[in-house]
């Protein structure tokens, strides 16, 4: 939009300084800054030898009378500040709805993978486990919409001693029936109760590593008995995944890695890079400049371990996919094993794709320490149901002030929207605090706020009897609160990218927020279906334009909106 105005500034700083900087344009925070600025007499003050005032003039003379320059300013030190046409304005706004639409898949590309989810079968998920679901999700949404080729990457949890404590329990404890028989729920009861026994017994966890030795070997009821526990564990997450706006692509457990683990292994002792440790323990070290502890991949006992597994699994995607990049999107406990995960791949001499561990923080509870191990963490679907439940009860108490046909629906909008949009909000690499009333607020930034004003949009567009608006009219002037939701809404591109490529879905969302501010503002400050033309058309081609950002934009996060609010 602003090639233009780049130019302009380039050539005359070539012409004056004998230099031809990258000029960046910023759209400003308020209507005495104008529309766009740019700080680069700031920045190449001091490398031409001129003050920025002097470098700032010479940039202003070669924007004035520009074509769609309104009016230019010098401010403080050195900024350049310009107002645009209104023309110029609402041209831009193509690109703004442009940015709604996906697009076209890049099928031949290299796909990103991303790496998500990693549920442990046999136990329901926790609250913490919404974080790498959501936030996975919003990443795979957001290259997906700018129209890379990737590939949302589930890596459950199906193999491992678990499995062996889990077949200990149902063992002693369990009842009669078939262990397909079982709900998850009665599944983490044995898993709880098998750790409470173990604090008396500590033989149990011996037996309990047996069993997956067996299981290991092959062993068909051992088998048989994994089989049945992963399916339940499966049909419980699929419905889950349904509430939450989840969709995977492709799942491979780490069951599935078992027959790919002893050539990577084999490989290693041949490159050398996988040694012998105590007890004939296979361990890769890392030199000493790496400053890594050794990674064992393979216990004393033969036993493979998550390392193993994970290695096999990179070589795996390299095989089939030959990705362009590789994102984990696992919290920030799990660092030191990541970075071990590619400074080992390094020293396999693997052609690696880029490599990043997108970390999130820990999840911390306000109100006691949980533990899956105990019992006493609180589960996803229960956090979900009781965002619903609030959130019924707030459209029981406006009554009529809620205008909706299918108040369950909205129940089940508004609640779990409230619990994943206070996720998504914040920036991923800080610690949550999960606090009930917090995470499940129906006020300021939330996903309530989104959605009652994305309804409100699309409730002015129903009364003028228009789902959409195209065309924008020619106008003379814009109002502060016009010119002020243009400029937001122009910056969605742009957002767009950068929540994409940082990997921060947080930037969206406070986004969002930003635009429902804006949209709210105009719209108690100028009439709509009331005014006069030109400004009728405008001000519903405005509301179109912001209904379908709030829509296009929540949705990237998971997020549902209604037409009714």
């Amino acid at each position: 939009m602003y090639e233009h105005l780049t130019k302009a500034a380039k050539d005359a700083l070539s012409k004056q300084f004998g230099v031809v900087p990258d000029v960046v344009w910023e759209y400003t925070q308020g209507p005495d800054r104008g529309d766009v600025s740019t700080c680069i007499a700031l920045q190449i003050a001091k490398n031409v030898k001129s003050s920025p005032r002097a470098v700032a003039e010479v940039v202003e003379e070669a924007l004035k009378g520009l074509k769609g320059v309104e009016r230019t300013e010098i401010a403080g030190s050195g900024y350049v500040n310009v107002w645009l046409t209104p023309d110029e304005l609402l041209k831009g706004l193509i690109q703004t709805r442009t940015a709604c639409t996906a697009k076209v898949k890049r099928k031949k590309e290299a796909p990103i993978i991303i790496d998500y989810c990693g549920p442990n079968i046999a136990k329901p998920l926790g609250i913490h486990h919404i974080l790498s679901h959501v936030v996975g999700q919003a990443m795979i949404n957001l290259y997906r919409h700018g129209g890379y080729n990737v590939i949302g990457w589930s890596y459950p949890g199906d193999w491992g001693t678990q499995f062996g404590k889990l077949f200990v329990a149902y063992e002693k404890w369990g009842s009669k029936k078939p262990v397909i028989k079982y709900s998850v729920d009665e599944l983490l009861s044995l898993y709880v109760r098998f750790h409470q026994e173990a604090e008396e017994n500590p033989s149990l966890e011996d037996d309990a590593r047996k069993v997956f030795a067996k299981m290991e070997a092959g062993d068909k009821t051992l088998r048989t008995f994994w089989r049945e526990v992963v399916e339940i564990s499966r049909k419980d997450l699929e419905k889950l995944y349904a509430r939450l706006q989840i969709h995977v692509d492709i799942e491979t457990g780490e069951s599935f890695y078992e027959e790919k683990m002893n050539p990577i292994l084999e490989e290693g002792q041949k490159k050398g890079v996988v040694t012998r440790g105590e007890g004939g323990a296979l361990i890769v070290e890392f030199s000493a400049e790496k400053n890594l502890p050794p990674m064992m991949l393979k216990k004393s006992d033969g036993s493979t371990l998550y390392a193993t597994r994970d290695l096999a699994m990179v070589r795996y995607r390299l095989d089939e996919y030959d990705p362009k990049a590789l994102y984990y999107v696992v919290d920030v406990a799990q660092s030191l094993h990541f970075q071990q995960l590619e400074a080992a791949c390094e020293l396999f001499g693997w052609k690696m794709p880029a490599f990043e561990h997108v970390y999130f923080g820990r999840m911390r509870f306000a109100d006691a320490s949980m533990s899956t191990r105990k019992g006493t963490v609180i589960r996803l679907e229960d956090a979900l149901d009781e965002g619903v439940r609030r959130a019924a009860e707030i459209i029981r108490e406006r009554g009529e002030g809620i205008q909706t046909d299918a108040p369950e629906v909205l129940a089940e909008m508004m609640g779990i929207g409230a619990l994943v949009y206070g996720i998504l909000s914040q920036n991923r690499k800080m610690d949550i605090i999960f606090d009930w009333n917090k995470m499940l607020s129906f006020e300021g930034n939330s996903a309530p706020y989104l959605q009652y004003t994305h309804a409100r949009s699309r409730s002015v567009l129903r009364k003028a009897n228009q789902k959409n608006i195209v065309n924008f009219p020619t106008v003379d002037r814009l109002s502060a609160s016009e010119r002020k939701l243009i400029g937001t809404l122009l910056q969605f591109a742009l957002i767009l990218d950068e929540a994409c490529v940082t990997h921060m879905p947080h930037k969206l969302a406070h986004y969002l927020y930003a635009l429902c501010q804006d949209y709210n503002a105009f719209y108690n400050a100028e009439p709509i279906l009331q005014a006069a033309e030109p400004s009728r058309t405008l001000r519903l081609s405005l509301t179109a334009c912001a209904a379908d950002v709030l829509k296009t934009g929540a949705e990237l996060l998971t997020l549902r909106v209604p037409d009714r609010m």
